[in-house]
């Protein structure tokens, strides 16, 4: 908890400040690089539809998923969306409650990648279902007895939470683009007009959103956490080998805060490097802090992971033990082991020293921690599925390897939620001016003088 007393700030000040602000924090059109970026994405995106739609045509059939083995990279890459989608719950709510005052130009970052995250994890869902238009049928004549049911419900109520503590703290910024931004179309004034809800900057309204922050940031924290152990449990209900674990609640809610905080820090050094003006906000002291938050859940995750695995292999017993090898020494040891040491070993290695906690060497941590938290993902359901009791079938049938269409698919979906990040970039403020304001001492009095009376003159 930050106790440090801000600056008291006169009105010349804290009314310059605000124009620098201004300056700094309106959405600017994309140039060369952030147009290809955003071309990249779409034909990607695109790519993944059209095999979708070939996989509704010809079903499952198309993928490399069987009787036995049923689970793919479609279920792999849901568990990463829901990991990545828990940082909303540790950046904007914990740390908020907290008071941890250099959060605020964090927040909408991890409440961006959170609502993008859950999305396409409720949509991949759909996609490894094979047949979307009993959809419905969950929800007509779902049993509560099915952890897959607890799933749904527990991934829509995150998904509203989130979209909720991403719209209430962005009304004021839609205002500011609604106010601020001349010479866009018609149709974007007319989109900031709707849904600015008629913000006028006056104290009595941020005081509402702050108290409405609070109270979403009070229900979010057990929800976050429900989603993930949740989802444990639909791996850890089974017999399977390697899910029959009491740690896996844990286990899953450890990682998923590690790649969130590694998703955040991510998205910090690329909007540095994109906009020249977000350093002065996206500080080295925020990239330390984060070093430092990013070193701590590593820790922990490694504790969870030791715990994970050593009993097991203490024991090593019947399959258990087949599926141990595999992964120390069999057909994904290379795999299982570079994910330990890029993805977790080496990160708290070099975030250890000030050094490492800069942004450059944050960044490339970063990446490690996001890459090898999707492999992990990949080595949590696919080895397992090699592992069941059945004779007398074809040895091809106990094994799995993605088809082309399945990649295509999870890379499309992938590039979804990347593309929603980069259009919000694109139409909205990606640092909450108002929290920033506030952190440096300006008070919604001034905020509400400067903006609102001005705009009216």
């Amino acid at each position: 908890m930050e106790n440090k007393e801000r600056k008291e700030l006169t009105e010349t000040e804290a009314i310059d400040l605000l124009h620098e602000l201004n300056e700094d924090m309106l959405p600017k059109k994309f140039g060369i690089v952030g147009n290809s970026w955003t071309a990249l994405l779409v034909i990607m995106l695109l790519t993944g539809i059209y095999c979708y739609i070939n996989q509704i045509r010809n079903g499952l059939s198309i993928t490399g998923m069987r009787d036995f083995v049923f689970w793919g990279i479609y279920i792999s890459n849901f568990v990463f969306f829901v990991a990545i989608s828990l940082v909303g719950s540790l950046i904007t709510a914990v740390l908020y409650l907290l008071k941890v005052e250099w959060r605020a130009p964090l927040s909408r970052i991890s409440e961006v990648i959170a609502v993008s995250a859950i999305v396409f994890a409720g949509l991949i869902i759909i996609v490894d279902m094979g047949r979307p238009d009993r959809m419905i049928n969950m929800a007509l004549h779902g049993r509560i007895q099915s952890p897959i049911i607890w799933d749904v419900m527990v991934v829509s109520t995150y998904m509203t939470l989130s979209f909720l503590l991403l719209y209430f703290p962005l009304l004021p910024g839609i205002a500011f683009c609604r106010d601020r931004l001349k010479g866009i179309p018609k149709w974007q004034h007319k989109m900031y007009q709707i849904l600015s809800l008629g913000w006028k900057y006056s104290p009595q309204q941020y005081a509402v959103v702050k108290k409405a922050i609070t109270i979403l940031s009070i229900i979010i924290i057990p929800v976050a956490l429900c989603i993930h152990t949740v989802t444990s449990w639909l791996f850890a209900s089974t017999y399977r080998p390697g899910w029959d674990s009491t740690n896996f609640g844990a286990y899953f809610v450890s990682g998923a805060f590690l790649v969130g905080s590694g998703g955040v820090v991510a998205g910090m050094y690329i909007l540095r490097q994109f906009n020249p003006a977000y350093k002065k906000y996206l500080t080295d002291m925020h990239f330390d802090k984060m070093g430092r938050l990013l070193a701590l859940l590593a820790l922990v995750y490694a504790y969870f992971s030791i715990n994970e695995y050593l009993i097991p292999a203490y024991k090593m017993k019947g399959e258990e033990a087949g599926h141990l090898n595999e992964l120390f020494t069999g057909y994904y040891a290379p795999m299982f082991w570079s994910v330990q040491f890029f993805g977790m070993i080496l990160p708290i290695l070099v975030l250890m020293f000030k050094k490492g906690r800069k942004p450059l060497p944050m960044f490339i941590m970063a990446v490690f921690v996001i890459v090898g938290a999707w492999f992990k993902r990949y080595l949590i359901v696919i080895p397992t599925m090699s592992f069941l009791p059945v004779q007398e079938i074809p040895e091809a049938w106990k094994h799995y390897s993605p088809t082309f269409q399945e990649w295509a698919i999870t890379g499309g979906s992938l590039a979804g939620a990347l593309l929603l990040i980069t259009l919000f970039v694109r139409f909205f403020p990606i640092i909450s001016v108002w929290e920033v304001a506030e952190e440096k001492g300006v008070s919604h009095d001034i905020i509400y003088t400067h903006l609102h009376e001005g705009n009216e003159k």
